[in-house]
């Protein structure tokens, strides 16, 4: 019944994907597959502001997929738009399971926010102005690379090529911080224990690579104290990962003195906010939000946000509701 529904899903978001596709491939906006390392898949795609009146913001962006079929074409829709708000998105691909494990997900996204923070200004980018973001199993690799960062820095091992200092703010989009609270919710849902397991290296690896447990040893305080404002996007109505996985993180942040919050939009699914709701057009809450954060200190990006015009329509809204409907995630 899942696989039904989701070929279901994707029939009903297809004329969206077709004009998303399309601006991928054709657009003269878009730099595909710049190589930021030497491991197979070290690519990111860059999507550049048609406005070059000086450096522009940049979110370096790590793409969703069960950390199986994640790809730097995922976030094509998000550059696409942000964009148009002249903001620059990095879109970082990733070595997926079986090529790699979760430590290697972790050093290529590593390395992709590396070129971000030290080789964007070669494209117009404001490496004063990077903010790491992202979605799903996406945000755990990227949140999980920040912590790591920040260890380093504290003098815990490791030489380094960026500092968590260049990101102005993570932003966490339906993602899980805790794999102890997953392993079995994700096994209910199809993704095997077996396999979860193997990702993520063996269950004696899931500490390491549990964002939320990690913040909480009181031996990493110095590195915790490094970390930037986090913002933690979910919705109330996600079944691939529960909300109360942003909103857990975000109480375990505050509680050891870093700045976060959770944002929670009530009734979208895991999908509605990074797909629906961006191809509904128009304005909708998370993406405002998001804008208005990375352009909350500068007035003159503020004054265009107020009079931009609404994102165009992808998709008929009786599909984007039938969508809804169905969806599995």
């Amino acid at each position: 019944m899942r696989f039904l529904a989701l070929g279901c899903y994707s029939l009903m978001l297809f004329p969206g994907f077709i004009q998303v596709g399309y601006y991928y491939f054709f657009s003269g906006r878009v730099l595909r597959s710049i190589v930021y390392g030497d491991q197979p898949r070290n690519r990111l795609d860059l999507y550049l502001p048609k406005n070059t009146d000086g450096p522009k913001p940049v979110v370096a962006f790590v793409t969703g997929g069960a950390w199986i079929i994640g790809y730097k074409a995922w976030g094509s829709l998000l550059g696409q738009q942000l964009s148009e708000r002249d903001i620059m998105v990095a879109c970082i691909d990733y070595r997926n399971y079986p090529q790699g494990t979760m430590s290697n997900m972790v050093e290529d996204a590593s390395g992709g926010i590396s070129f971000v923070c030290n080789k964007i200004a070669e494209y117009g980018g404001d490496p004063n102005r990077v903010y790491l973001m992202g979605q799903s199993a996406g945000g755990h690799i990227a949140a999980c690379a920040l912590v790591e960062q920040a260890i380093k820095e504290a003098g815990e091992g490791g030489s380094t090529t960026w500092s968590v200092l260049q990101i102005k703010t993570y932003f966490g989009l339906s993602g899980g911080y805790n794999l102890f609270n997953l392993v079995d919710y994700f096994h209910s849902r199809g993704l095997y224990r077996s396999i979860f397991l193997s990702i993520m290296e063996g269950e004696e690896s899931l500490r390491r690579f549990s964002p939320e447990v990690i913040v909480q040893d009181p031996n990493l305080k110095k590195a915790v104290s490094l970390l930037p404002p986090i913002v933690l996007f979910h919705g109330t109505a996600d079944y691939s990962i529960p909300a109360d996985s942003s909103k857990s993180f975000a109480e375990t942040l505050q509680s050891v003195g870093v700045r976060a919050e959770s944002i929670l939009y009530e009734g979208k699914t895991h999908t509605d906010l990074f797909l629906q709701d961006p191809m509904r057009g128009g304005n909708d809450r998370m993406f405002e939000d998001l804008v208005s954060i990375i352009h909350s200190d500068d007035r003159e990006a503020q004054a265009k946000d107020e009079v931009a015009p609404p994102r165009r329509r992808l998709v008929p809204e009786f599909m984007l509701q039938l969508a809804h409907r169905v969806s599995p995630f």
